[in-house]
């Protein structure tokens, strides 16, 4: 037990400042401090990839969590290249730029109801999903493809059809990145991204999913790390009021769960530190604080001490821990309804991946071929999730390169008489791919190009393939076009 845990009135702040936090741990169960802490009131878990192996593992563990307490199991489920269930094998549902591509709402919504279906059969209670980020930088480094698109009405509708996908399986929705992190050129896992956008642009392009899917019934919000000058001054928006309470709960009057990105981000532990950063987060009104797999058990209490002591100094009203805790209580409500879920996983996923690839230029016909795929550096927030076209054309030899280590000549000769495919992700971000590319078209302009990422930097004069992801769905509908 902690050592806060000294009285009636010790023991009630403990619980409600506790209860502000979803943990991240290591390994596939769940460890003794967990579980100890869930007893004590904690608020829930974060689960990663590294802590699923399979459905029956994480079943067991979702139940081995919920004897313990009364948690909130949340993961990162959006499909397409962020996947925590599919980690290991890459996701079978193609991502939101597929989706948006295709853009059908129906479809959407029976993509993310899938979802929504695999998730409660595994107990999962919230999904940190839709991605809501009206995605206009077209280099932004850590949204992309998780993005519908860069049309805030497009974007609006499918993160609507998202929303009703996921709760009409009695999985929670949590919309981000508060108040939008689509125009941003940084990585908030690294620093402090700026929006640099006025307030009337804010609610023409950035605010406007966030509304709809407050019409929508939407359970949660995640904040982002961004900072917004003419919103949020200096501040990251996870620790503005301005941005949080005013602007979210004041204007647009939403009244659901406010989640904080994750605070083991150097956006806020850079500035602020991990403590630091959960009382100003929870001071501007989030209500559940979402920490990554960095902290350790003495951060965890650590963390409750800062916020207990911030309660004692006035930093930190107790009345905002209250309504914290009221909310997420509601929250915890609504997701014990009972609710039909499917029984078998659905196809739907290769069906909406199958409508979203585009094929520019002749159909291929591959004759003994030779596939090229470039890599390309994982993302923190996707991490080192499988991509490409293995198991998918067994009729090829696919083989990765380094794209500044690329054997150019070696590649040529090796594909002499051959057909050659050379699959890209996200070139527009990296001169390195474009350069191999851009060298194999000279000598061999027959080629095919897959781009596997969004589809900006286009070779001209060659057959193309646009895939909008790099799911595994996603890799199967596009050898399926090459492979007819």
């Amino acid at each position: 037990m902690s050592d806060f845990i000294a009285g009636p009135r010790d023991q009630g702040l403990y619980r409600l400042a506790a209860g502000t936090l979803l943990v991240a741990f290591q390994g596939t169960t769940a460890p003794e401090w967990v579980l100890r802490e869930l007893e004590n009131g904690l608020g829930g878990v974060t689960l990663f990839g590294f802590n699923v192996s399979d459905h029956e593992q994480l079943c067991a563990l979702s139940e081995r969590l919920r004897a313990a307490g009364d948690p909130v199991v949340s993961l990162d489920e959006e499909g397409g290249d962020v996947t925590r269930l599919a980690y290991h094998v890459g996701s079978p549902y193609p991502g939101n730029a597929a989706l948006g591509a295709v853009d059908d709402v129906e479809l959407t919504r029976d993509v993310y109801r899938a979802i929504g279906d695999d998730l409660a059969r595994c107990g999962v209670t919230l999904d940190m999903a839709p991605d809501a980020d009206v995605n206009t930088a077209d280099d932004n480094p850590v949204i992309g493809t998780r993005s519908f698109g860069s049309d805030a009405a497009l974007v609006a509708r499918h993160t609507v059809a998202a929303v009703h996908g996921l709760q009409s399986a009695g999985v929670a929705a949590c919309v981000k990145h508060f108040p939008g992190h689509g125009a941003t050129r940084q990585d908030s896992h690294l620093e402090i991204p700026l929006v640099d956008a006025s307030l009337e642009l804010l609610h023409e392009r950035e605010l406007v999913p966030f509304r709809a899917a407050i019409e929508a019934g939407t359970k949660s919000i995640m904040t982002a790390h961004v900072q917004v000058p003419a919103l949020t001054g200096g501040l990251p928006s996870t620790i503005s009021p301005a941005a949080l309470t005013g602007l979210l709960r004041g204007e647009l009057g939403y009244d659901g769960v406010v989640i904080s990105d994750a605070l083991d981000m150097k956006a806020i532990t850079d500035a602020y530190g991990l403590a630091g950063g959960a009382v100003l987060s929870l001071a501007a009104g989030s209500d559940l604080l979402c920490l990554g797999p960095i902290p350790t058990e003495p951060d965890i209490q650590k963390i409750i001490s800062e916020i207990v002591a911030a309660t004692g100094d006035g930093r930190l009203p107790v009345a905002r821990l209250e309504e914290a805790a009221e909310r997420v209580a509601r929250l915890r409500s609504w997701s014990g309804e009972p609710r039909q879920v499917a029984a078998e996983e659905s196809t739907i996923g290769l069906t909406a991946a199958r409508r979203a690839v585009r094929l520019t230029g002749p159909a291929p016909e591959l004759v003994d071929p030779l596939v090229v795929e470039v890599d390309t550096p994982p993302t923190i927030a996707v991490g080192e999730v499988p991509w490409g076209f293995h198991p998918w054309l067994p009729q090829a030899e696919i083989v990765r390169v380094k794209p500044e280590a690329a054997d150019v000549v070696g590649i040529l000769e090796r594909a002499d008489g051959r057909s050659l495919v050379v699959v890209v992700k996200d070139a527009h971000r990296y001169e390195a791919s474009q350069a191999v590319v851009s060298a194999l078209l000279a000598s061999r302009p027959d080629a095919v190009v897959v781009e596997m990422g969004l589809p900006i930097w286009r070779p001209a004069g060659t057959t193309y393939l646009a895939t909008y992801g790099a799911a595994r769905a996603n890799a199967q509908a596009a050898a399926e076009l090459l492979s007819l």
